[in-house]
């Protein structure tokens, strides 16, 4: 099996990409779980926090901010790694289905466009003031908080690099 060629076909670089694959998932009853970030270096907080999100239902999509959204968001020496190798390591997950970029500051037009099931974020977030919340609600779909795994941030992480 060419692994790579697996891992590369999770990567979705417009929205528009993931249609028949919606359609597929939909008709088949999958439980679609999005969440969204910049997963900037990945760390066992990612891991965790993503694991815990692709076991509340069937199917994980992960949005992905790209480089001029996470340095409009994180500051002109972010992100540490290029939008192509975040998404090549989140899609080597094996409980990742797909990743989606998004250009924008937040993935509302992304939840607009996916419709999933549930909504995901961390539990620095409080449900009502996550985005795409009034969308996933509206649709009957369920917006959860999942607890961060303590001591584990990219920022503190280069923190310690730095130091």
């Amino acid at each position: 099996m060419d692994y790579l060629s697996f891992i590369q076909s999770k990567v979705i670089r417009q929205r528009e990409e993931l249609a028949n694959t919606l359609s597929i998932w939909r008709f088949k009853g999958e439980k679609i779980v999005f969440t969204n970030g910049c997963f900037d270096l990945l760390h066992r907080g990612h891991v965790e926090y993503l694991a815990k999100a692709a076991a509340l239902g069937t199917k994980l999509i992960i949005g992905l901010n790209t480089d001029a959204s996470v340095r409009r968001l994180k500051g002109e020496s972010r992100p540490v790694n290029d939008e192509e190798a975040r998404a090549l390591v989140l899609a080597s997950l094996s409980y990742t289905d797909k990743i989606v970029f998004f250009d924008e500051d937040t993935p509302l037009e992304l939840i607009r466009y996916i419709q999933p099931d549930l909504l995901v974020k961390g539990n620095d977030y409080r449900p009502e003031d996550i985005v795409g919340y009034d969308i996933v609600k509206a649709k009957g779909g369920e917006v959860i908080t999942i607890p961060l795994t303590e001591g584990y941030s990219t920022t503190g992480l280069l923190d310690k690099i730095q130091h």
